[in-house]
């Protein structure tokens, strides 16, 4: 099961992400009126995680069961191509300055980085949501398999709920104590992160099998929902959002997004909306190395460009351009040759078995 409206709020969560690491400079974003937004966007990397859960669950609910070697090979073909080419990127520029970080370069390539917290956000530093992800991809097909097919909702939701609590209430009595490195070692675990995938997964199951044919006009809803998020970033009193504690506000945003029916998802649903949300992962993951590419100090040199803003939304169209091309020149005929490749091994097992039954 696609869904369409949901590809577009991808773009939006990159693309707040991508401002929050690049933008600060511009008065678009430096000002009274959204900077509690977008200086505190990193957040958004959590409604990726649960998005990805949520997304894995309406993709298989058609199925029974999940080969797993088919599975790990459309993650793979869809994730690491991008992934490489940043790293090989990154890596060619530190050739160039001569600040080689072998290890960190080894363990990004293994997508691994995120186990050693002082080289989370080395090479390509996006990459350590990756590299997080890939311990949800690995998980899931045993997931789908063994306990959401075979375990009932009212029990996996008590399980993952209670989880996701357990997982709020750590995080936050070990952001009390003074730990050397006490960021990378809380939001770049993976374990910590689990929790976001599961409840992701869970409000999957809830709307595959109680709410995807209950379609309405939602948009006010939604927009109280993104209102709700802008003021916890604005008012955090206290709290800390990095582990999935958003999940409150961001898993009835994507249900209610998902079973819309009003002027925001016929918006979302645009062609042109929903490429941007195809080519949203190529933004994220490219961000670092075309950011690097094309510094600040190159525009100002080449072009006599030094005005914040102009300079920012130079890189991002850059940006935006390098992974729509992309997309459609690596990613989509990728994805297509894994699809062909997997319709013509599905078509030859079923032959054989039909020929051992006669």
């Amino acid at each position: 099961m696609r869904i369409e409206q949901l590809t577009f709020t991808r773009f939006l969560a990159a693309i707040t992400i991508v401002i929050f690491h690049y933008g600060k400079k511009s008065f678009l974003f430096n000002n009274k009126y959204v900077e509690y937004i977008f200086f505190n966007a990193s957040v958004f990397v959590s409604y990726f995680f649960i998005l990805s859960g949520f997304v894995m669950i309406a993709a298989y609910s058609h199925r029974s069961e999940i080969s797993s070697k088919e599975y790990y090979l459309n993650r793979f073909a869809r994730i690491y191509p991008l992934y490489f080419l940043a790293i090989l990127i990154v890596f060619i520029l530190q050739i160039r300055l001569r600040e080689i970080d072998l290890l960190g370069l080894v363990l990004n390539i293994l997508m691994i980085q995120s186990w050693v917290p002082s080289k989370m956000l080395s090479i390509n530093p996006p990459g350590w949501s990756l590299s997080v992800e890939l311990i949800f991809y690995l998980l899931f097909p045993f997931l789908f398999n063994k306990l959401f097919k075979r375990i009932s909702f009212k029990s996996l939701a008590v399980y993952i709920i209670s989880f996701w609590i357990l997982s709020q209430i750590v995080y936050h009595l070990f952001f009390d104590y003074k730990i050397d490195n006490k960021y990378l070692l809380l939001n770049g675990n993976p374990i910590m992160h689990l929790n976001e995938f599961l409840i992701g997964n869970l409000a999957g199951l809830f709307f595959v099998k109680y709410l995807k044919d209950k379609k309405a006009n939602y948009d006010f809803f939604i927009l109280v929902l993104f209102g709700l998020v802008a003021l916890s970033l604005k008012f955090p009193i206290g709290l800390h959002f990095h582990n999935g504690l958003l999940a409150v506000f961001f898993v009835p945003l994507i249900i209610l997004i998902s079973i819309n029916n009003g002027l925001i998802t016929k918006m979302f649903k645009k062609k042109a909306f929903v490429f941007l949300g195809e080519i949203s992962y190529g933004i994220y993951i490219l961000q670092h190395p075309i950011y690097s590419l094309i510094s600040a100090y190159s525009v100002n040199k080449y072009f006599n460009i030094s005005d914040p803003t102009i300079v920012f939304l130079l890189r991002l169209i850059l940006l935006i351009v390098v992974s729509a091309f992309l997309y459609v020149f690596v990613e989509k005929p990728l994805r297509n040759r894994m699809k062909s490749k997997r319709n013509f091994l599905e078509f030859t097992n079923e032959n054989e078995k039909s020929i051992k039954c006669i």
